[in-house]
């Protein structure tokens, strides 16, 4: 075993796997950025060195400052988690080349593997299914377009290298294909610095399922059990379950099987997922993902195993620790990736500082897998991963309300993420009868996307009566602090009650709704009871209610009401039950410029980069028509009109950074 290893990764991996070394005794090394200097990965770790700045390429994706850090340290081996560096052979040769031990598989595997067109070929030689498509070195518009024709619609249009869904194209129809083409080919060299792309069959309805492998450097390999990660946005994963419901005993053999053949078909040594489509009872091989997967856990809960423990004890040169036989299966586990996103806006990744942050507490069989806490920053430059909340129970159904539950009971403030949107998926119907797919999430959008202010939808009056409520009583607790430290503390000037002369009391608060609209809420107070009425709305009637820290109390008809509020940087958050609405007080003298707000120009959506520009000051456009692509964590996102009309003046230019809510284009809507 080693006796130091640097962790080349960041956030919940890097702590993920310091909790198995500090377990094992194997000291460790944290690398960082100038953004992650108070990090937890960098607190927890033994000792810790700076990479250099903010942006990955100069620090976490510098090869030569990962092995300069390992090197000074005195670190035996280097621990790459997932992501950066984690599939770059050059940093495993690299190592090599420094008698550093690499905790992954070797350089020539990497290299078989990274190209899905090169693995694929590998694949269909070990007699491993594929599905059908183009994996060719030809990489011209028009022959990629071609090949697309041959296959027939609908194709997906994928980056030969890398996955996480970017570079990734839906094409139904030939108009689509030219656009689809360049904008995927833009998306791939982009994150993955290569722009080929491959072709494939888009089959309807699959499921995805993977299997885990491992392999140890004495030609022994397994496959530990498969999972079924179906439940995706943007073709990214966000739900991941194991084992993949409802497959036979013997499709999980020839599946597991087919995965370890794939394995040693490229000499494959650690831990390693072998992704399949799985549709009409055929399966059918994907990619080789040559690394720890990030729904490693879920295998980990059923099997009993540390697969982190596995890949050091692999890397040191150790036997696996058990055989294919001796391989054993408990009950089913359930995860969710839980991230600063905003699914009412099309899962936009959101930023910010985490104002609030509490886990569920006393909940059997759940884990949580975090890389931050309260007051960290989710910036634009990392992945916007805030955990991985993993549930285990002694079956599917159990294992999913004890998730939900778990989601349920989790305070998180600051910032948009998709909990809500979790619950919803986890409470549904079709997912508990395991009616699941890669197009579950558009199938059940309208069920999926109920109003829970942290989009663009309404926000519920309900919502802004009790923000207004915290309001209130917030506000009302500072007179009196300033009261009590005053001459006169029973002034009434500092009474917090509603309290008249005359009749009962009352009081107004504006607030702005998740779609930025200005609401105003109305509370009459006549003794204990309150009734706040929103705008024209219907009133709600609670009794005593009350703030103590953070929870708003009250009666009501149906009984007691309990809920988090948190305020900061002029919003309120209010969390009820998992699920949360973020609302603005308004500020009185701002409102003269609100009032232009959203009309006359084109925003950028969060801080990103100009990729792409389709339009000129002059020019006669439609609303929908896209007039610019910028480029954030990596994905595309395209600003379109929202109204016909003309474009006065653009901005940017491709290549320049833009902050978030900055103008790009200045419009003028038709009449």
């Amino acid at each position: 075993m080693f006796r130091k290893i640097l962790i080349a990764n960041r956030g919940e991996i890097a702590c993920r796997i310091m909790r198995t070394a500090r377990r094992l005794n194997v000291a460790t090394v944290a690398v960082y950025s100038e953004a992650d200097a108070s990090a937890l990965h960098v607190e927890m770790a033994d000792e810790a060195v700076l990479l250099g700045p903010a942006p990955a390429a100069q620090s976490y994706l510098a090869i030569d400052k990962v092995i300069a850090a390992a090197v000074a340290t005195g670190a035996e081996a280097i621990h790459p988690g997932y992501g950066f560096l984690s599939e770059n052979a050059r940093f495993a040769e690299a190592c090599a080349k420094m008698g550093i031990a690499f905790i992954g598989p070797p350089a020539s595997a990497i290299h078989a593997m990274g190209s899905k067109s090169e693995s694929k070929k590998l694949m269909e030689a070990a007699g491993v299914p594929l599905v059908p498509g183009y994996h060719g070195a030809e990489q011209a518009d028009s022959h990629l377009i071609a090949e697309a024709m041959k296959i027939g619609f609908p194709v997906l249009i994928k980056a030969s290298a890398g996955g996480g869904g970017k570079g990734m194209r839906i094409v139904l129809e030939e108009r689509e294909l030219l656009p689809a083409i360049e904008g995927a080919r833009r998306e791939a060299k982009s994150a993955f610095g290569d722009e080929r792309l491959l072709i494939e069959k888009y089959l309807e309805r699959p499921r995805h399922v993977e299997v885990q492998v491992f392999a140890d450097s004495l030609g022994e390999a397994v496959y530990i059990h498969d999972r079924d990660c179906s439940i995706q946005r943007r073709h990214q994963k966000v739900i991941e379950e194991a084992p993949a419901p409802g497959l036979s005993d013997d499709t999980r053999r020839r599946m597991g099987e087919a995965a370890v053949a794939a394995a040693k078909a490229v000499g494959y040594v650690g831990a390693g997922t072998v992704e399949f489509l799985y549709a009409e009872r055929q399966f059918y091989f994907i990619e080789m993902n040559t690394r720890l997967q990030v729904e490693h856990p879920v295998t980990e809960m059923i099997a009993g195993i540390d697969l982190v423990e596995w890949q050091l004890r692999v890397a040191a040169g150790e036997p696996l620790p058990e055989r294919q036989a001796e391989l054993q299966r408990y009950g089913h586990a359930m995860e969710v990736r839980l991230y600063a996103e905003d699914p009412a806006k099309g899962f936009l990744p959101a930023t910010g500082r985490i104002a609030h942050l509490a886990w569920p507490a006393n909940a059997p069989q759940i884990r949580i897998d975090s890389g931050v806490r309260a007051g960290d920053r989710i910036s634009t430059f990392y992945d916007p991963m805030i955990a991985k909340v993993i549930a285990w129970g002694e079956d599917r159904a159990i294992a999913a309300q004890r998730l939900r539950r778990a989601l349920q009971e989790t305070e998180l403030a600051g910032l948009a993420t998709n909990a809500g949107f979790l619950i919803e998926v986890l409470g549904h119907p079709a997912f508990l009868k395991a009616e699941i797919d890669t197009g579950f999430i558009e199938r059940h959008r309208a069920e999926l996307f109920p109003a829970s202010g942290t989009g663009g939808e309404a926000t519920p009056d309900r919502a802004l009566a009790l923000a207004a409520i915290f309001a209130v009583l917030k506000d009302g607790a500072a007179s009196k602090a300033k009261a009590a430290a005053g001459a006169d503390p029973h002034s009434p000037w500092a009474a917090t009650n509603g309290w008249r002369v005359f009749g009962d009391g009352g009081a107004s608060v504006l607030l702005r709704d998740a779609a930025g609209k200005r609401r105003e809420a109305r509370i009459a107070f006549s003794g204990p009871r309150w009734s706040i009425a929103v705008d024209d709305g219907a009133p709600l009637s609670l009794t005593g209610p009350a703030l103590d820290g953070n929870a708003l109390t009250a009666g009501t008809d149906h009984g007691r009401l309990r809920l988090t509020a948190i305020e900061a940087d002029g919003t309120v958050t209010l969390i009820e039950r998992g699920k949360s609405w973020r609302i603005g007080r308004v500020d009185i003298l701002a409102e003269a410029e609100a009032a232009t707000e959203g009309h006359g120009h084109l925003a950028s959506p969060m801080p990103g980069t100009v990729v792409r520009v389709m339009a000129a000051a002059g020019d006669a456009v439609k609303r929908g028509q896209p007039l610019m692509v910028v480029e954030a964590m990596k994905m595309e996102h395209t600003i379109a009109a929202h109204a016909d009309g003309v474009v006065k003046a653009v901005k940017f230019r491709a290549g320049d950074a833009v902050a978030e809510g900055v103008e790009l284009i200045s419009f003028e809507a038709g009449s």
